[in-house]
């Protein structure tokens, strides 16, 4: 008779919530840059100084997350896993509010920033340099440029950074808890 036994790095993921929930959060960040490349640069939809700016808690979950799920995996000590994911969580959730404000911005709830909302000065031909500006296109803030469901972007952002937020507080505290 033989017994089936779990893979070791299998068992060790599912008993280890900070390995799991950090895991999951680089994969989430990783895919969302990923799209937005896609969008960028496939679909040429041109991101915005917002745009670009939500993507920096991307940046920064793929290779934090990748790490705490690392030192979980090698048995780092709770409080230090526990840092990594508040971390990750803090990140998500000040992204989150970013996001809101831009998908405010677009609603036109609020103004948004004047370097990519508000009216455009036309500042006429007086030399080469604005011929050169006036070939620039500027991606507004508080125009939308894609929708699906009736949710832009920043929507979707809100809703993936909650999300990766919930999944860092929820490994927090099974962490705390193993």
């Amino acid at each position: 008779m033989t017994t089936a036994t779990a893979h070791p790095s299998h068992a060790s993921a599912a008993v280890n919530p900070a390995l799991t929930s950090a895991l999951a959060i680089a994969v989430i960040a990783a895919a969302t840059l990923a799209g937005a490349w896609f969008f960028q640069l496939v679909l040429e939809i041109m991101p915005c100084p917002l745009c670009l700016e939500q993507r920096y808690a991307y940046y920064l979950a793929v290779p934090l997350g990748a790490l705490v799920a690392v030192a979980a995996a090698r048995g780092a000590s709770r409080p230090v896993l526990l840092a990594g994911l508040a971390i990750l969580g803090l990140a998500a959730l000040a992204n989150a509010g970013l996001g809101g404000y831009h998908a405010g911005v677009e609603w036109g709830f609020w103004p948004g920033p004047t370097d990519c909302t508000g009216p455009m000065v036309d500042f006429g031909k007086a030399g080469s340099l604005l011929e050169q500006l006036d070939k620039v296109k500027v991606v507004r803030c508080d125009e939308v440029q894609f929708r699906f469901l009736g949710v832009s972007l920043a929507g979707y952002n809100v809703l993936i950074s909650l999300l990766m937020a919930a999944i860092a507080g929820w490994g927090m505290v099974k962490a705390a808890r193993a």
